[in-house]
């Protein structure tokens, strides 16, 4: 095995796969990554792997002889990032299952192991395919990643559900605090999610890396998507993600949001945004609660904050208000990781009671619900 290559290219393929090799893997194969060379296509591909997620990336090279070595992922990592920004080679040394790695200033040696032992990255024989737009899957990640569960004892909340109906597709996401759905409609014309019935549940460990990927990717094309009751495979150009899906029922989502409001708030996003961040501060950090004054008469509502021993706060924001005054708290937390998911710049909130689910929509493109529970007021 040997090749040359630009010094940026390898660190940017390397650093996509090595966030999925895992700190305590099973088996010691699998804290490496996988070096393919292959002379035919002059071409490059890495793979990482955690026996739950799979990212595998590509790049052209000058490649002089083929082959194919496992070397420590992290490791590699940290000695190409810091390598000059100018072509480097890296070549096997055979008898030893490594590699050396050469540039202007110097050469390093870094031990692996066999290529043989290294898992097969999980492929779909029968399943079912289609293709979205790189916005719409950014836009369905963006709304509602960040309302997944973290509780690991929650499995089916810690991914992001995945429906599709005619001609929508709908990413939904929820710890049991909240929830935030986003449908997305793919106007490329590339998206077939009415050609086939889309129900499945995938890690968010894994979506955050395929957003990272969407981010980076620059072609205009179609993103590949293959699945089946088990596993879903993403394929963008040269790259390709591979996940197991979550196992378990989805809760019934739909029937958590009020069909009707007796009252609504409009507010511009980033006032009430910027107030509750100010007002955080002084939150109790035990409980971050924030309460909600809504005054119809004045046309404003009031943000306030009681941290026992610490001191208070209270802001007033300009909003339009329809329906009777009422006082309700939330978790601030909740209340600003959804103005910054819905990204409009007037939003609207509505309410029923101080101990009913409040929904917050934007006014604008994006067809986004974020319903947010709320917590009891003491006294």
């Amino acid at each position: 095995m040997k090749f040359v290559c630009p010094q940026s290219d390898l660190n940017t393929h390397l650093s996509l796969v090595s966030r999925v090799v895992p700190a305590r893997p099973s088996k010691p194969v699998l804290s490496n990554v996988l070096i393919k060379v292959d002379e035919s296509q002059q071409q490059v591909t890495l793979i990482g792997f955690d026996e739950t997620i799979g990212v595998q990336t590509a790049f052209t090279a000058t490649v002089e002889e083929p082959g194919e070595l496992t070397l420590p992922a992290k490791l590699l990592e940290s000695i190409v990032s810091r390598l000059p920004a100018e072509d480097i080679a890296i070549q096997e040394i055979e008898e030893d299952a490594a590699v050396t790695i050469t540039c202007s200033s110097g050469e390093y040696q870094v031990r692996g192991l066999s290529a043989e032992d290294y898992p097969s990255l999980p492929t779909i024989e029968e399943g079912q395919a289609a293709e979205l737009s790189t916005e719409s899957l950014l836009a369905g990640l963006r709304g509602a990643l960040f309302a997944t569960s973290a509780d690991e004892t929650k499995q089916v909340l810690t991914g992001v559900h995945l429906m599709s109906e005619t001609d929508t597709l709908e990413f939904a996401a929820t710890d049991g605090h909240r929830l935030a759905v986003v449908q997305t409609t793919d106007e490329s014309g590339a998206a077939s999610p009415d050609a086939v019935m889309m129900n499945v549940t995938v890690p968010a460990k894994a979506l955050r890396e395929l957003e990272k990927m969407l981010q980076a990717y620059q072609s205009s094309e179609p993103i590949s998507l293959k699945f089946d009751r088990t596993q879903v495979i993403f394929e963008l150009g040269n790259q390709r993600l591979t996940t197991r899906l979550l196992e378990g029922q989805y809760p019934n989502y739909r029937q958590l949001v009020p069909k009707q409001f007796e009252r609504q708030v409009t507010v511009d996003r980033k006032q009430l945004a910027d107030a509750l961040e100010r007002i955080a501060v002084l939150a109790d950090q035990k409980n971050n609660i924030v309460k909600l004054s809504l005054d119809p008469d004045q046309q404003s509502m009031a943000i306030s904050v009681e941290a026992q021993e610490i001191g208070s706060g209270r802001e007033v924001v300009a909003a339009q208000i329809t329906g009777d005054p009422l006082d309700i708290a939330f978790n601030v937390r909740y209340l600003l990781d959804g103005l910054k998911a819905l990204g409009t710049n007037e939003v609207q909130m509505q309410c029923n009671a101080a101990t009913s689910p409040s929904v917050i929509i934007p006014l604008g493109e994006l067809q986004m619900t974020y319903l947010v529970m709320p917590v009891q007021i003491r006294g």
